[in-house]
């Protein structure tokens, strides 16, 4: 355990922070320490006044023209490219469109073409008993529509499950779990995958924008992912899809949409799918939220200078390990088991302790003190305990504001104040 740091000590580190000034692109409500950004991001300083531009002038002003003016019709492509960036993708590889259940059934569809065509045999979509629902519904739809089995493991036994694989056609897993803040080995799991003849498809959901990610280097198959938690876009932003080149062109995406089309202004009655990833598109873009985004996924591009992926995950590892031994010098005469990996690699940018007692009702009480993470009840069975997530956004969360948040966690229980919460129905918990 690290020797215990003071609240000095702790804004000593913000002062000589390299990445101190990238708070300030974001607005934060006084008296709030939000340690959620793993759950919605928090606001980008630009973002309302790039909204009403796209509002008032763009299609106030510009009509239909902005389709070409403002540059409309190019957004998928464009903040896919900056998207890119920040996942070891090449420019015309992502896109950014629809939700991210919507990409991920399209990804999937694809994925299980190109195994259907070249092992048939293959009958088996793996993933974690853990992952995000979502991920397993689209799945469990697919399997349905397909005749195929969804079948669900742990990280743990991925390896040997893998080792016998014969059978499987897609291995579907997050990258950092969603619970946990487990991350795993994208190039390591991916090459498992791969030596026993499985497609991956990598949710990116809790990595873009929080960890670096190397697609190509790890020589992912396909990815997807979310834009509203640490890519800032916004409640409910666009999500994306990557497909490696090796994959683009083999299949079409299943949601055939006219903005997936070769030629989409040509209005033919049949569909031609365009080629690369585009073909991932389906409906007309969704602009203002769009534009919402790019502001949030621009705060991410403003630490290149700085030292960009590397450098944020660099501090966030710094800003949960603070957490984590804040928590266990602090708060130590209370049940409160780390649920996160305690190796800097293998855990994601969130922390989450265990509660058995009344996990929503300390979240709350904590909420109601204006720190705000969010609460996960225990998992598949009454065995597993309640979770505290507590994400850690490093271009916003200071040391100062962990070592407050660990002030009021040990505050709420030393007190006992979150039995009384537990039954306080204006305490929301998100």
């Amino acid at each position: 355990m690290s020797e215990i740091l003071t609240r000095q000590d702790c804004l000593a580190l913000d002062a000589a922070d390299p990445l101190r000034e990238l708070r300030n692109q974001f607005t934060l409500p006084e008296g709030v320490i939000y340690l959620d950004g793993n759950s919605l991001g928090a606001l980008p300083a630009a973002t309302p006044a790039r909204v009403a531009a796209a509002i008032q002038q763009e299609w106030g002003e510009g009509l239909i023209r902005s389709w070409n003016s403002a540059g409309w019709i190019a957004q998928p492509q464009r903040l896919g490219d900056k998207i890119a960036r920040l996942v070891g993708a090449a420019p015309g590889e992502l896109v950014v469109a629809d939700s991210t259940s919507v990409n991920l059934y399209k990804v999937l569809s694809a994925a299980l073409s190109i195994a259907k065509a070249d092992a048939p045999e293959r009958k088996v979509i793996l993933s974690d008993r853990e992952n995000f629902p979502t991920d397993l519904y689209i799945a469990q739809s697919l399997c349905a529509q397909h005749g195929l089995t969804l079948e669900l493991t742990s990280a743990a036994e991925l390896q040997a499950r893998l080792a016998g694989g014969a059978d499987i056609a897609v291995l579907m897993w997050t990258q950092v779990n969603y619970r946990s803040g487990q991350m795993l080995d994208m190039a390591r799991v991916t090459a498992l995958a791969h030596a026993a003849g499985a497609l991956t498809i990598w949710d990116l959901a809790h990595s873009a924008g929080a960890v670096p990610v190397d697609l190509k280097g790890a020589q992912a198959d396909f990815a997807i992912g979310c834009g509203y938690k640490y890519l800032n876009g916004g409640p409910g932003a666009p999500a994306f899809a990557w497909a490696h080149p090796r994959h683009a062109d083999r299949f079409w995406q299943p949601l055939s949409g006219w903005m997936g089309h070769a030629a989409p202004f040509r209005f033919d009655t049949d569909y031609r799918p365009a080629q690369g990833v585009s073909r991932y598109l389906c409906g007309t873009p969704a602009v203002l939220a769009m534009s919402a985004l790019e502001c949030g996924i621009d705060t991410l591009l403003a630490a290149e200078p700085l030292g960009g992926m590397a450098a944020l995950r660099a501090k966030s590892l710094q800003l949960s390990r603070l957490f984590i031994d804040q928590v266990r010098q602090r708060c130590a005469a209370h049940a409160l088991p780390l649920a996160s990996p305690l190796d800097d690699a293998q855990r994601g940018s969130q922390v989450s302790l265990a509660h058995n007692e009344g996990g929503y009702a300390v979240m709350a009480a904590l909420i109601e003190r204006g720190v705000i993470g969010d609460f996960r009840a225990g998992a598949s069975s009454e065995a597993e305990p309640d979770l505290l997530r507590f994400g850690f956004t490093p271009l916003y969360t200071r040391f100062v504001d962990v070592f407050d948040a660990v002030t009021a966690l040990a505050e709420v229980l030393d007190s006992g104040e979150w039995r009384q919460a537990r039954f306080n129905q204006r305490a929301a918990v998100t």
